[in-house]
């Protein structure tokens, strides 16, 4: 018996010192790739320089954090965000040196209204008096759109070119729940809240269709009155060329003036070449990103007001919250901190969210009403701030959003997975012993009950009432024109300013800009929340390379179907009352 004990203490201290052992190793190199990685002060920008804008990486609305430990493993992908990109295009354009931009945007992941604020600061480089060369193997539709902001465009004369308007795909699963016996009970209210349509229909509402189109078709204007100014064409004969699908082939491109030039990369570098008078030995200077930020430092240490911005990303969940998902958790206590610290002068929110659960918009929005008697509050929208997205951004003293951001949907559903049919199929039987009738509520193996829905809709009808009153009291509306523009419809940040949705039509820039002026401050400092703080054991817990059921389905469900999914994934007691976007807005 004592063998075995001092043989299970030898093995346990064995391993205890190899973690230690392990812990100490990666502090080691996290200090050291601190040493590699970190600027050795400010760079100075080489004259006659271009920025070399590749813009083919993953793209966040919050600037990504830094991980020295993954960095020097090699274990990040390449990811730029948001801010940075447009940190930088501004700092060359008042950089003397940096002469122009070689951009590349074949295959853009971000949302159109990212893409949008890319493109603004790329006018504003070109105002400069400094150019911008385009070049790529393949444009899609969204890459096209931002690199028709460039003086010339180059496409690889074996490439591709997408330029075929906008468009929506809906899947209905009506047939495929009373197939399989497995189905989604619906209770919804508002004739646009379309999001629950897909299971309890086999085909599109002629609600649904209507307000899809008109946002597809304002969408659609934006985009093609803005290529239009920049590549000196009408509207009209850009309808044209979608209508009768003249875009196929990159000639055929040419030809109608999208593009400037059929060609390769280095076709591209002599024109660069010609431009700055270099002999064709000559190498170009390209300077990144992250030489341009460098070169002028973003934090003043001798200005002590701020501005946070407060990054509110993904759908809102009841939880904790992280980099990904809005709870009330970390985001509570985020404002909270902002209203008791001296420095910070003014929050601008930036929402990016289709919404979610009702009790964490409420609980949000109370904190954003607390913070704002200390302090102004403004809200900068995304490429989508929708439902409960809308709602937490009701109250701010001023809403920002872009053309082409999605928002509104203020209307309220329920929808709880239902699998009694499919149990009763494989022969589970399921019985059920109550002390009072419906006290089970709500099981996923029996029909809901007509109680149970009934005690459900009045919920909702609770929920929708005070998500209009948040509404009429944020935006100074009556009750009857909040109610002409709810029941779950959607709208673009241009048609949201017309009806009173928003305040004015900018990026997160200029809502920064408005927030100063509203705070009285001239100079500033911008600072980042919420702080996620990474340490040794959740860059352990990063390395889990265990499967969950959730992870088993996503490697074999279709992508259409995936979000259907999720979204099944995240429900839990507290988000039963759901503020989410009408409908998967998948736009092509």
């Amino acid at each position: 018996m004592n063998f075995f004990k001092n043989f299970l203490a030898s093995v346990l201290g064995s391993l205890t010192a190899f973690a230690l052992f392990f812990a100490i190793i990666l502090l080691i190199i996290s200090a050291s790739a601190s040493l590699l990685v970190a600027p050795s002060g400010a760079n100075s920008i080489q004259p006659n320089s271009i920025l070399d804008l590749n813009l083919n990486v993953s793209i966040k609305d919050r600037n990504p954090s830094f991980d020295q430990i993954e960095i020097l493993l090699e274990l990040n992908e390449e990811v730029l965000g948001l801010p940075e990109v447009i940190s930088a295009i501004y700092k060359a354009a008042a950089n003397q040196n940096i002469k122009g931009i070689r951009l590349r945007s074949d295959y853009i992941s971000m949302g159109w209204s990212q893409t949008r604020s890319i493109r603004t600061a790329l006018q504003h480089f070109k105002k400069q008096g400094k150019f911008i060369y385009s070049y790529a193997d393949i444009l899609t539709q969204k890459g096209y759109y931002l690199a028709s902001v460039a003086d010339s465009i180059f496409l690889n004369p074996i490439g591709l070119i997408e330029f075929k308007g906008l468009a929506s795909e809906v899947l209905y699963f009506k047939d495929f729940q009373d197939e399989y016996g497995v189905k989604m009970e619906v209770i919804r209210l508002g004739k646009y809240k379309s999001a629950v349509e897909p299971y309890i229909e086999n085909k599109m509402s002629a609600a649904n269709r209507f307000q899809i189109k008109s946002l597809l078709t304002d969408l659609w204007e934006t985009l093609r009155n803005e290529i239009g100014a920049e590549r000196n064409l009408s509207p009209e004969s850009l309808d044209l060329l979608v209508n009768q699908h003249k875009i196929a082939t990159p000639e055929d491109a040419l030809r109608e003036q999208l593009i400037d030039g059929l060609g390769y990369e280095l076709d591209l570098e002599d024109l660069i070449k010609s431009r700055l008078q270099q002999k064709e030995e000559e190498e170009i200077h390209f300077t990144s990103i992250n030489d341009i930020n460098q070169s002028v430092p973003d934090y003043n240490t001798e200005i002590k007001d701020r501005i946070a911005i407060v990054y509110a990303n993904g759908p809102i969940l009841y939880g904790e919250g992280t980099e990904s998902t809005i709870a009330q958790g970390v985001f509570v206590e985020t404002l909270e901190e902002l209203a008791k610290d001296n420095m910070v002068k003014a929050v601008v929110l930036r929402v990016n969210s289709p919404g979610g659960s009702a009790l964490t918009s409420e609980l949000l929005w109370q904190s954003i009403q607390q913070l704002k008697q200390q302090k102004p509050v403004l809200v900068s929208m995304g490429n989508v701030a929708a439902s409960g997205g809308y709602y937490i951004a009701a109250g701010a003293d001023q809403i920002f959003a872009d053309p082409l951001t999605i928002t509104g949907s203020i209307g309220v559903f329920a929808t709880l997975p239902n699998a009694s049919g499919f149990v009763e199929n494989m022969g589970i039987h399921v019985e059920k012993v109550e002390t009072h009738p419906d006290a089970l509520g709500y099981s996923v193996f029996q029909p809901i009950s007509e109680a149970f829905k009934m005690q459900t809709k009045k919920g909702i009808i609770n929920t929708y009432t005070t998500f209009k009153k948040r509404v009429s009291d944020g935006r100074d509306l009556n009750e009857v024109a909040v109610e002409n523009i709810s029941q779950g419809r959607v709208w673009t940040g241009k048609q949201a300013l017309e009806i009173g949705l928003i305040d004015s039509i900018g990026g997160l820039q200029e809502t920064i800009v408005a927030a100063a002026k509203l705070a009285g401050i001239e100079q500033y400092n911008e600072v980042d929340y919420p702080k996620f703080e990474k340490d040794i054991s959740s860059f352990l817990g990063g390395m889990n390379i265990s499967l969950g059921i959730a992870d088993f389905w996503n490697l074999f469900l279709p992508n259409q179907l995936k979000p259907h999914w999720n979204r099944i994934q995240e429900s839990n007691p507290a988000s039963l009352m759901q503020l989410r976007l009408p409908y998967e807005l998948n736009i092509h």
